[in-house]
Formats: C-alpha cells, structure tokens, sequence
C-alpha cells in the first residue's frame, strides 16, 4: 500500500510504498484485547500484601470466658472482627503475568499500526531532528499535525535530545520503533513515524516482500 510522506511543515512531499501486512491489515479485535489485557496485567507489581490473625501482633488468650457474664462469646483479641484485628481473605504478593504468543503479539501490533492508518492518525515523517532539548518544535510540529491532544512519536532509534524535548508536553511521548507496543499504540491518538521507523517496523513485523527494504536494526544510543 502506499503511505504518503509529509515535510514538518504538514506538506506532502513523497510516498513510499508499505507493507499490507504491516500497514494494510484487517485489524483482528480479538488479538488486540488480548494483547492490551495482557501488557496492562504485567504491569501489576502485585505486591499488595495483609496480615491474617496468626500474624498480627497481640495475645491469643481468650478474652473472657465463655459462659456466665452475658456477654458475647469471643476468642482473642486477633480476631478479625476487632480493631487491629487480621484481614480475611487479604491480597498477598503475586504474580499477575500472563503469557502471550508470539503470534498473538505480532498480529496485535500489525492490527493496532494498520487500525491508525485506516483511521487516518498515522502520519509518515520525511525527516525529524532536534539538534539540542528544545520543546518548541515539537509542539509546533504536534499543532501542525493537529495532534497536540494526544501523540506517539516513533523513531528508527533512541533520540535523547527528542526524549527531553517532549517529555514535559502532555500527552506526548517518543518511543523506538523497536519498542512499540499495543498499549501505546492504542493509548495515543496520532501518531507520527519517521520513513526509517516504517522500515525498521517491516523488518521486525512485515513479510517477505518487504525483505529488499528492511532496515538494519539500530545502534545502541549512548547519553
């Protein structure tokens, strides 16, 4: 399929042609919730964590005896139903991971990237550098694209001066072509891709006729 190729000025320059399983893709609604539920439940630290009865801190003695008194009848002062008493059935620390396929995840990812294209929020960059940590051209170049509400940047590779420049916008984020993922995907509006990022994306998840244009993958950025 063909993608258009715009300047920073929001004037369409080029076309490049695309990778239908990558960018053209029926998007597969099942494989994108489960990738989504399965990225967010990784993220869970699980580390929620009460005491029962037999650890919280006070006396097992029974606090007064059963019968006699006319009053109810109670066991320690652990007992849940007192104040500082333990939890019942509380969380305790565990692991909330859950295993997706590879393939599961490559469809996801092809069907969220091909969704934004049938939608019309992924936009195809010539070109876009930041030669010192300088939030205004990326702001300018967000309102250009009308995407100041919400925006993922995708670079063929780790751009510091990029990553500082619009970290303090909201809504914002840059990301590695590499490191894109299903969440992101879905949780930003627009997205803007550089051609590089589009050729690194068809290496890692395009087919072989996208072979003759993927792009070696990326060095390591050092900052």
């Amino acid at each position: 399929m063909k993608l258009a190729v715009y300047d920073t000025q929001g004037q369409e320059v080029d076309s490049i042609d695309a990778d239908d399983l990558v960018f053209g893709l029926p998007p597969h609604k099942a494989a994108l919730r489960q990738a989504l539920l399965a990225q967010l439940a990784n993220r869970r630290a699980g580390s929620a964590n009460t005491k029962t009865r037999g650890e919280v801190q006070g006396s097992t003695r029974k606090i007064r005896r059963q019968k006699g008194l006319g009053a109810s009848r109670q066991g320690a002062i652990r007992a849940p139903h007192h104040r500082h008493g333990g939890i019942v059935f509380g969380p305790k620390p565990r692991s909330f991971k859950q295993a997706l396929p590879k393939r599961v995840k490559r469809l996801a990812i092809r069907s969220a990237i091909s969704a934004k294209v049938a939608d019309g929020e992924l936009k195809v960059l010539r070109g876009f550098e930041v030669d010192s940590p300088k939030t205004k051209p990326v702001v300018d170049l967000l309102g250009t694209f009308e995407m100041m509400r919400s925006a993922l940047l995708v670079t063929v590779a780790a751009d510091r001066n990029l990553l500082l420049s619009s970290r303090n916008i909201p809504g914002a984020k840059t990301l590695p072509a590499d490191y894109l993922n299903v969440a992101d995907l879905l949780s930003h509006r627009g997205i803007l891709m550089t051609v590089d990022a589009v050729r690194r994306a068809e290496a890692l998840w395009g087919g072989e006729r996208a072979s003759n244009r993927r792009a070696p993958a990326p060095e390591a950025v050092h900052g």
